[in-house]
């Protein structure tokens, strides 16, 4: 008899599996239908012998120490700040949008406070900021809004910015001094080994048991357990009764080239015609030293594993009905990206899941 069945070992479902066998003595049962554990997290060294994401980059970032230290515990950390260019009007040029894209792209000399005054000026007067598309025009005006932002979500999303939820964009900033780097976070860091290896050492207590390759419905009547915690899509827990929550999945296209370095920077978006959003190069993630580099470029799509939930107010309403089914289901915990339909970030899965626990063992 186990005390948890926990479905998927992602982050997630692995951070409690962990804190449920290490810190309370229980036993458990990690189930994921995928051939390999860390999830959408998951690392492997591809047939050259370079350590590749499989499922696009995943950069960790974070202003939680607790969160930064619990992983800690699991992998000793290379320190690494993410930049990003963006290929606009035929140069690669930084985002999020700073004082080095507006001069390099309009050949200008601005000094930060001009760059405001730049800013205010093609700014448009937004009364309520509800779409992703005002959180653009408020801030840099229509123009910079077209070269970086429209056909890029357009691209991830299938949908115009008009019609997602202000919060699509609001996640990155605009800035007015050269700060070219992605994410502002206090901590900022990569596992020194890899996702997956971070993993391995999180599930090897002996009080954890992992099945792979398992559809837990498959299994769900020949196990018995107290209580279950599941990290899959809520909608499918509850056979999709009230209908589909919609989801934008992602196809990769990995390549390995056989030359030191591929392109400028670890990640080139492409928010113009090219049918690809971005193209990673995974040695400036890892600090590998390869004679060879390998990239993946990401097409996003309607079909296949769900990735991002899609943040519109008619989605909201369909994910309450299903909460308030989760929230009557005895014995059971939704957690996660998928159990709770939110565009979370790794760390902020991480605290949901030490919250969790924390409920669990209170």
């Amino acid at each position: 008899m186990f005390d948890y069945l926990i479905v998927g070992a992602g982050f997630a479902g692995s951070v409690l599996a962990e804190r449920l066998a290490a810190d309370a003595g229980k036993r458990v049962l990690v189930v994921d239908r995928r051939p390999h554990i860390a999830g959408n997290a998951y690392d492997h060294y591809d047939d050259s012998g370079i350590l590749v994401h499989k499922y696009g980059p995943h950069i960790f970032h974070t202003n939680s120490s607790e969160v930064f230290d619990y992983l800690g515990r699991f992998t000793e950390w290379r320190a690494y700040e993410h930049r990003v260019l963006a290929s606009v009007d035929g140069q690669l040029v930084p985002v999020p949008i700073n004082l080095d894209t507006v001069n390099r792209l309009y050949g200008l000399r601005l000094s930060s406070s001009e760059l405001e005054q730049f800013f205010a000026e093609r700014a448009e007067r937004v009364e309520c900021v509800r779409t992703s598309e005002d959180v653009i025009v408020s801030r840099v005006g229509r123009e910079l809004y077209t070269k970086f932002f429209r056909n890029y979500t357009r691209k991830q999303w299938g949908l115009d910015p008009s019609e997602l939820d202000a919060s699509v964009t609001a996640r990155v900033p605009v800035r007015s001094n050269r700060d070219d780097r992605y994410f502002g976070d206090t901590y900022q860091a990569m596992p020194s080994r890899g996702y997956t290896r971070m993993f391995e050492r999180m599930l090897a207590h002996p009080n954890i048991k992992v099945m792979l390759n398992a559809d837990f419905r498959e299994i769900v009547g020949e196990v018995g357990y107290r209580e279950l915690i599941y990290t899959g899509p809520v909608d499918e827990y509850f056979d999709h009764r009230f209908g589909k929550l919609p989801y934008r999945s992602l196809r990769f296209r990995h390549e390995t080239v056989d030359k030191p370095v591929f392109q400028r920077a670890p990640v080139v978006n492409y928010p113009n015609e090219h049918p690809y959003t971005r193209i990673t190069e995974f040695k400036y993630l890892t600090g590998q030293d390869h004679g060879k580099t390998s990239v993946v470029y990401e097409y996003p799509c309607d079909d296949g594993d769900p990735y991002y939930p899609i943040p519109r107010p008619e989605n909201a309403e369909l994910y309450r009905r299903y909460k308030a089914l989760a929230d009557a289901t005895p014995g059971v915990h939704f957690v996660g990206r998928l159990g709770t339909y939110r565009y979370y970030n790794m760390d902020q899965v991480v605290a949901q899941a030490l919250t969790l626990y924390a409920r669990l063992r209170g």
